[in-house]
């Protein structure tokens, strides 16, 4: 094994201890926060006048008639072992409805981190090269405008445009896989009120990530050989200039598929966001932890592949 595959290995060795460690401490956070919540779930699935014995009863068959110590060690084991627990209110493994859910939320913010990919690192990287110019001033006063709107406020106005008044589109639900262009088409507009934020985002990172870039000494060196303004920006800056957008990549994919929970009900999607929404107005504490919980793992997930992406996009980090 050489000396840079085995610094590579230990950085990732050292990604991934941080990354159980994390998964650890937000078990307890998640299992915290639900149990202090208001609401009993027994009593609210029994109603106002049920028999303190049957409320009982049912607390006992759904498990929460333990100590908080023993539910969690009862819960944390189960996801040790891939069990989510069973839902309070459909009385189904939570994992197979978080599954089922996710084939739903995980297109969805994959589509949208590809439009604002697509949108908003070729923006970014126009703006730089015509940095003081009236295009720059024009993408950087766009990409404000769409950093302040709010994505829910831009979903009302996709809905309203395209589908009460052009009628290209329904305004919302889900037609399922069986037909995958109808599918996407029912994803589309919910991808673009996630997108457009995110790309301006994008937009105004990748800008001042190549503006620093071009500045450097090494594409001063290689203008100064003969090289075009455009040559040193693609072949020397560019790679330079996209390491903070990587950082900024997996965070956006973290919030995408973690923060859509208004988008999904906008759309009346049945993703994770509205199973969350669902699980807390039903206090199926249950769901809401399971559904949390893999959002974390994502979210912890996602950002151990952008360190080891990062990791080799600059190897100095993989030496200190």
């Amino acid at each position: 094994m050489t000396g840079r595959a085995g610094a590579f290995i230990l950085y990732l060795a050292q990604r991934a201890a941080v990354l159980a460690l994390t998964l650890f401490v937000a078990s307890i956070v998640i299992f915290a926060l639900t149990q202090i919540a208001p609401g009993d779930p027994a009593a609210y699935m029994m109603g106002l006048n049920a028999d303190p014995a049957a409320v009982a009863a049912l607390r006992a068959e759904l498990g929460l008639s333990g100590s908080p110590f023993e539910r969690y060690l009862d819960w944390a084991g189960g996801l040790i072992k891939g069990d989510f627990g069973v839902s309070y209110t459909y009385r189904v493994p939570v994992g197979g409805l978080i599954l089922e859910r996710l084939q739903v939320s995980l297109p969805l913010a994959v589509l949208a981190l590809g439009l604002a990919i697509s949108a908003g690192i070729p923006l970014g990287v126009a703006a730089a090269a015509q940095r003081g110019r009236f295009f720059d001033g024009a993408i950087m006063s766009a990409a404000q405008v769409g950093v302040a709107a709010p994505n829910f406020w831009a979903a009302i106005l996709l809905v309203y445009v395209f589908s009460t008044v052009l009628g290209w589109t329904s305004a919302g639900g889900f037609p399922g896989w069986e037909r995958p262009a109808r599918a996407i088409g029912a994803l589309l507009l919910p991808a673009i009120a996630l997108a457009l934020p995110q790309a301006a985002i994008l937009a105004r990172v990748m800008r001042s990530s190549l503006i620093e870039a071009l500045g450097e000494n090494y594409v001063r060196t290689a203008r100064a050989k003969g090289l075009s303004r455009g040559g040193a920006l693609w072949r020397h800056a560019f790679r330079n200039a996209l390491i903070p957008v990587l950082t900024i990549l997996g965070l956006q994919f973290s919030f995408l598929l973690a923060g859509a929970v208004i988008i999904e009900n906008v759309f009346y999607l049945p993703g994770l966001g509205r199973l969350v929404f669902q699980g807390i107005t039903q206090r199926d504490l249950i769901v809401v932890e399971g559904v949390v919980f893999a959002l974390v793992i994502a979210v912890v997930l996602v950002n151990f592949l952008v360190d080891a992406a990062y990791a080799v996009a600059d190897p100095r980090l993989r030496t200190r």
